[in-house]
């Protein structure tokens, strides 16, 4: 794993880390959250969404490959360890576009639309088709804002959306069609929407070391039974 992918891994774990219990619950916009019949609705859809490998609500093939390989590289797996792709952060950014995020449509159109023009002026391919070190060249450069071509997002903006989209995909509540596993969750020693903590989780540094995690579907079924 280079540098750059630790860092990376370290910047996102951190932040979720530092966020506390909004890694549970927190990243999603309220709207999408209200009651817990829509938590059962946004479930089915992400469940469904995601058999069909996480696209299609928003992303055609081109551009899911692109977010895919992009967002992997924000967030790298290795063994042991999951990465964008083991937690289904495309299949949490996808849906995402479809609902609570829509009116960022044409802000990702724009942004992938920019991305692969520099990719194919730069190296001749598509984002997704470069190698690791050509997609970490391109992400460095749109980050520092030397990405050209980039007008409606800037190379900056994109990549500052795409690292926190990427970051609620892996450590959202598993609800909305990311953090798969409860990967994310499990990377962090996050234990979920636990119904009870005792004093002593409380003022512990230590992992929780309780019942198993529990999501917001599984609270909403405790709830309605």
């Amino acid at each position: 794993m280079s540098k750059h992918d630790e860092a990376r891994r370290a910047f996102l774990k951190g932040a979720a880390l530092g966020a506390g219990a909004v890694a549970g619950v927190g990243f999603v916009p309220q709207s999408r959250a209200e009651t817990h019949g829509q938590h059962d609705d946004v479930s089915a859809t992400a469940q469904v969404h995601a058999h069909s490998g996480g696209q299609g609500a928003f992303f055609n093939h081109d551009d899911a490959a692109t977010i895919s390989a992009f967002t992997e590289r924000l967030m790298p797996g290795e063994p042991g360890k999951p990465g964008a792709r083991d937690a289904g952060v495309l299949n949490y950014i996808d849906l995402a576009l479809a609902g609570a995020y829509a009116d960022l449509q044409d802000f990702y159109r724009g942004g992938l639309a920019a991305l692969n023009a520099y990719c194919r002026e730069t190296y001749k391919k598509a984002f997704a088709q470069l190698d690791t070190a050509q997609q970490e060249a391109v992400i460095t450069a749109l980050e520092q804002g030397k990405a050209t071509g980039f007008t409606w997002p800037s190379g900056p903006a994109f990549f500052n959306t795409l690292r926190t989209h990427t970051m609620e995909g892996m450590f959202a509540d598993p609800i909305y069609g990311g953090n798969k596993d409860f990967a994310g969750w499990r990377l962090v020693g996050f234990p979920g929407a636990q119904p009870v903590f005792s004093p002593e989780d409380l003022q512990s540094k230590n992992a929780f070391a309780g019942p198993m995690i529990i999501g917001l579907q599984a609270q909403a079924s405790v709830n309605k039974g």
